[in-house]
């Protein structure tokens, strides 16, 4: 982990010959929107791009961008019925760190992302996580959020949330009774909805794993510099139903990479306000140890 870890949304008239020239505009354009439709996925929610079954991408525009030019936030929408979310990482391996894209090229995943920050050791996950039957960092510390997914038995629960160790009755302990994975983050977002940073000068490229009101999962990536409380007012101003989030990477370290289909997309961070940068920002895939990635999942 880089020291700057520890630094840390009328009608037209027909009666006149003058406007009817204005109706056939209108004619065209309806016929072309008939034609040629906005990208939508089979739900009907316009601005997706359907990627697999279960699986859509979106790009999100935003209004107060932290650098100038154009700035965009990726949104990755997986359905945890069809896709099984997994943790891998260089201590279940001894090999050595990977991009994103190849942590999924090794791992034959659809996509990955960050999985967390990690210590000095560029390896040891910085809070605790559990994995199925291993647990790859034992510590709790005090970080508020926790992804949990793969419940325990014909219990009912949902595949995955995002649970906040400071709500009533939460604790560490009863989501490992009833889930076989769980991952402890820097909390960006509580649960329903609530931006839980103050606003502060210090900016970056972000990675973000995110629950969406129908208890889908989100990778959430944007290159550009942002604080964490104008990012998630841009997410939470968004119509993508965010109800929680937790940070996973920051600056030229941030990544998410997708190959579905056709489809191929390597994302990867570039500003901290500390962190390693140049005129034009960082421009290749730094190495890291740990992912968060999907598969199809198994029936």
């Amino acid at each position: 982990m880089s020291a700057w870890h520890h630094s840390m949304s009328r009608g037209v008239a027909r009666r006149c010959p003058r406007r009817r020239p204005h109706a056939t505009v209108l004619v065209i354009l309806l016929a072309l929107l008939l034609t040629h439709p906005p990208a939508a996925t089979a739900g009907g929610a316009v601005g997706w791009q359907r990627l697999a079954p279960g699986m859509e991408l979106r790009t999100l525009p935003v209004s107060n961008p932290g650098v100038a030019g154009e700035a965009s936030v990726t949104v990755l929408r997986i359905d945890p019925l069809l896709w099984d979310l997994e943790f891998a990482g260089i201590s279940q391996s001894g090999e050595a760190a990977r991009t994103a894209r190849e942590w999924c090229a090794s791992r034959k995943l659809t996509a990955c992302i960050n999985a967390g920050m990690f210590a000095t050791d560029y390896k040891t996950h910085l809070g605790y996580v559990r994995f199925q039957e291993h647990e790859h960092g034992t510590r709790v510390n005090h970080y508020l959020s926790v992804a949990a997914f793969g419940p325990k038995g014909d219990t009912g629960l949902p595949r995955f949330r995002i649970f906040d160790l400071d709500a009533p009755g939460v604790t560490m302990q009863a989501i490992l009774d009833d889930y076989a994975s769980a991952i402890q983050n820097l909390r960006l977002i509580k649960g329903p909805g609530e931006n839980r940073w103050t606003q502060q000068e210090k900016k970056w490229s972000e990675a973000a794993l995110g629950e969406d009101k129908a208890g889908r999962i989100l990778f959430i990536f944007c290159r550009s510099p942002f604080s964490m409380y104008d990012l998630n007012q841009e997410l939470l101003a968004s119509d993508i139903g965010l109800v929680a989030a937790q940070h996973l990477e920051g600056g030229p370290e941030a990544q998410l990479y997708l190959r579905a289909g056709d489809i191929e997309r390597e994302m990867f961070g570039s500003h901290g306000t500390s962190a390693v940068k140049d005129k034009e920002g960082n421009t290749v895939a730094w190495p890291v140890p740990n992912i968060l990635g999907v598969r199809p999942a198994r029936r």
